[in-house]
């Protein structure tokens, strides 16, 4: 059911009495921006009798009771403030189970958590940044009123913008201090986050999202609130994120039975879900692809979005993984994994490719002084999970056992991708999912980075690391698979134990981020040793989008 709260609602709570103690899943966030508002989000576990964001130069004066009264009074606006009510509706997928860790409470098995969003379209805005505060009233008519923050419309087209640049959170360890750093660093507010998938670990699982007790949740990071050391920075509430989907966005077949995370490692093709996904940002999303794959112009970026990710399978021998079910399951298809499977198509004649073609040569792209594409599968990289190739796997069944194999030449992406990006002028292509920081430029000058080392690396398999992914024979064992060489840091690399410069960072100690500064037209990454609390911040590599 989806109920707005309107005047009517919020009216009626005029006598009530404010209760403060009453907090919020999350603090607000914001997506897609537009040329004059913006789209504010927040969740609470009821759906409450009134939710509304108010905004305006006064709305870091007011106290909590003015802030309530401003939102439940008769009146839209007020001196210096105006109200937006909020659509409200439930998440349809949340759930709890026994692996959740959630403050005060314990789940025997899995459980329905409701949770409900909230959605502000907030319009009428300056060309600068406006503060707001969101008000909550719950259906016994307690209140919580949110802090101050800044909303800004989109950057106009040909304006220099500010982005970050990350992906594979996964509530690791080493996030919020690598936020808290991104803060620190960035400085003022961002134009926007760029988030090349894996956000959390189970997507169906609330508690990824929003309050963690024994890991940082995806929101408690990027808000702040995240208790120790380091609590991340206040950066979504201020900066609208622009996720894509990757593998951990992604749940498998519903069960009674299975736990979460059983459910999400069960996925068939066919039998997959990202409605959670879905629900928590519905916005950025085109015609042809929803919010799954899209395109936004950012200043003067243009941010082309794919769904390009794919199942992720073991590499071991035996068992279901990447290459055979498990012994045994010949005749069992229920319990067969289907190896890697791609989730959705990319390949060329997809919907997904001849959207992708449409927007490259559209004259959003054509007018924007930079392109950037970003989808979550790594085709070149130097991590593990950059082979077996991004396609479909082909299966071998005998009475004995079932395999699969992954045609080195029918690679989705550098066979059909990479060719449209080329043509296209893209400059930089963003991706994930190995957790490690290299980039590469190929001949066409099209830079792609990787920037997903902010939680446990799975390693680097290059020459100067020595070492070799476990993958069966036929297989890129080391290096790129799509022929790259990596590009050793321009700045400050760093050094492998014989004192050669390492083109990567693959560490579970030091962490990386990126910013993009169009002002300048360079891409800036930075590391950080968490091992060393008082060590600063090292820029250890920049380009400029326009060259080398």
């Amino acid at each position: 059911m989806n109920r707005t709260a309107g005047t009517g609602p919020c009216q009626a709570l005029r006598a009530a009495r404010i209760l403060c103690a009453v907090t919020l899943p999350c603090e607000p966030y914001l997506l897609d921006p537009r040329p004059d508002g913006v789209h504010v989000l927040w969740h609470t576990e009821q759906p409450g009798r009134c939710q509304v964001a108010l905004v305006g130069a006064g709305v870091p004066r007011m106290t909590e009771q003015e802030a309530y009264a401003a939102a439940t009074g008769p009146a839209d606006t007020g001196p210096g403030w105006r109200r937006f009510p909020a659509e409200t509706r439930p998440l349809s997928r949340t759930r709890e189970d026994a692996a959740s860790s959630v403050p005060g409470r314990t789940y025997a098995g899995v459980t329905r958590r409701p949770v409900h969003r909230h959605l502000a379209t907030v319009g009428g805005l300056p060309a600068r940044r406006t503060p707001y505060r969101v008000v909550s009233v719950d259906d016994d008519g307690r209140a919580a009123v949110t802090a101050a923050y800044s909303l800004a419309p989109a950057v106009p087209p040909g304006r220099p913008a500010r982005l970050l640049l990350t992906s594979d959170h996964q509530l690791m360890p080493m996030v919020p201090a690598n936020l808290t750093k991104v803060g620190e660093t960035a400085g003022a507010p961002l134009d926007g986050v760029l988030m090349a998938g894996d956000m959390v670990n189970v997507p169906d699982r609330a508690s990824d999202w929003f309050d963690n007790a024994r890991r940082p949740a995806f929101f408690a990071a990027f808000a702040g609130r995240v208790a120790g050391r380091w609590p991340g920075a206040s950066i979504l509430p201020h900066t609208p994120l622009y996720p894509a989907i990757g593998n951990h966005e992604v749940m498998g077949r519903w069960s009674a039975t299975a736990s979460l995370e059983e459910q999400f490692n069960d996925p068939q093709p066919g039998a997959w879900d990202v409605t959670t996904y879905e629900e928590l940002f519905p916005v950025p999303r085109s015609d042809a692809g929803g919010p799954r794959w899209w395109s936004r112009t950012i200043g003067d970026v243009h941010l082309t979005t794919l769904f390009a990710t794919s199942i992720w399978r073991t590499p071991k021998p035996t068992g279901r993984g990447k290459f055979q079910e498990a012994a045994g399951d010949v005749d069992r298809p229920e319990r067969w994994g289907h190896g890697q499977f791609i989730f959705e198509p990319v390949a060329r004649g997809s919907a997904q490719y001849r959207w992708l073609a449409d927007e490259l040569a559209s004259p959003a792209a054509r007018a924007a002084r930079y392109r950037v594409v970003m989808f979550h599968h790594p085709s070149h990289g130097l991590g593990h999970h950059s082979a077996p190739p991004f396609t479909d796997p082909v299966p071998t069944i005998r009475p004995d056992g079932i395999t699969y194999h992954y045609p080195a030449a029918d690679d989705h992406i550098l066979r059909d991708v990479e060719p449209l990006l080329d043509a296209a002028g893209v400059h930089l292509v963003l991706n994930g999912h190995s957790h490690v920081w290299n980039r590469f430029r190929n001949a066409a000058g099209v830079h792609w980075l990787e920037t997903s080392n902010v939680g446990n690396s799975y390693g680097a398999y290059d020459v100067t690391s020595g070492r070799s992914r476990e993958l069966p024979d036929g297989y890129v064992q080391q290096g790129d698979p799509g022929g790259l060489a990596p590009i050793v840091p321009t700045v400050a690399p760093l050094t492998g134990p014989d004192g050669a410069v390492l083109p990567y960072v693959a560490s579970n100690d030091i962490t990386v981020f990126t910013l993009l500064d169009t002002a300048d037209g360079m891409v800036r990454s930075y590391r950080f040793d968490t091992v060393d609390p008082d060590a600063e911040v090292v820029l250890f590599d920049e380009f400029p989008l326009d060259g080398a």
